[in-house]
């Protein structure tokens, strides 16, 4: 019996709205992903949130059924750290998040500090306080560099949403006067960074998400195909208030045609 051979293709997998939606497991994601095993269809899981680690995310997502190891998820904080380091070997950084921002900056070798840093590196979560912000307005005010793991103004929970990194962000720009450089979707270079993870060409790329100014624009930005799904943050009357759209949209994971990424050569 003759076996197809598919032209390659991989995804890059948003998580919160597209694999799970709070502490459940989005119907059909469990049997996309193993029919993606199956095809030997490589996949990375993306996140704008910089608070937990990647042990933590792939524990997270072992307890809920989905199989993963922490090389298959980037965060917007690895990107962070990743592009500091290569910056500026040696960096010194403040930080305003929590743990998994914190072992990803020690990780590539970027040295935490209270005062006098190289960066001021925003990040999200619920520990922050003022002190927090007025430190580290007087940092990027004597001259550390502000940057911002994302620029989400808000982050989903069981509760509804709070404050994001990129609301935080906006307090120090305003009151500095200074912007700040963001790393996380859709910047290029975390797009860039997780297409390279997966050893893809731009035409092989495949970015599903939930958000259209994070996920289908970072996929726009860089000729990567996207799929946006219903299943989180964005509804389709949402759609008419974008000038680009992405390649297909589906109600979940589960409901991407095969014809969009499976083509027998």
């Amino acid at each position: 019996m003759k076996t197809n051979t598919y032209q390659k293709v991989g995804f890059l997998l948003d998580m919160d709205g597209v694999i799970y939606k709070g502490k459940e497991l989005i119907p059909g994601t469990k049997e996309f992903l193993q029919k993606l095993d199956h095809l030997n269809i490589p996949y990375l899981f993306l996140t704008n949130n910089s608070q937990r680690t990647r042990r933590d995310l792939t524990l997270k997502i072992e307890r809920l059924g989905v199989k993963a190891t922490c090389e298959q998820i980037l965060t917007c904080g690895i990107a962070t750290a990743r592009y500091l380091s290569e910056k500026k070997p040696t960096a010194t950084a403040y930080v305003i998040g929590e743990n998994g921002l914190a072992a990803a900056l020690h990780q590539n070798n970027i040295t935490v500090v209270d005062d006098d840093a190289d960066y001021v590196v925003i990040g999200e979560g619920r520990t922050i306080n003022f002190e927090n912000i007025e430190k580290a307005v007087r940092l990027v005010h004597n001259g550390a560099s502000l940057i911002a793991t994302n620029l989400d103004t808000t982050c989903p929970t069981d509760n509804g949403i709070r404050p994001g990194c990129g609301a935080i962000v906006a307090m120090i720009e305003a009151a500095t006067g200074k912007k700040a450089f963001s790393l996380g979707k859709p910047s290029p270079i975390m797009m860039r960074i997780a297409r390279k993870t997966l050893g893809l060409r731009t035409d092989e790329t495949i970015m599903v998400g939930d958000t259209m100014y994070t996920d289908i624009l970072g996929a726009v930005e860089m000729g990567y195909r996207s799929a946006l799904v219903l299943s989180g943050h964005t509804t389709r009357d949402d759609l008419t208030q974008y000038a680009y759209q992405p390649d297909i949209i589906a109600d979940s994971l589960s409901d991407i045609p095969e014809e969009f990424y499976l083509k027998a050569l």
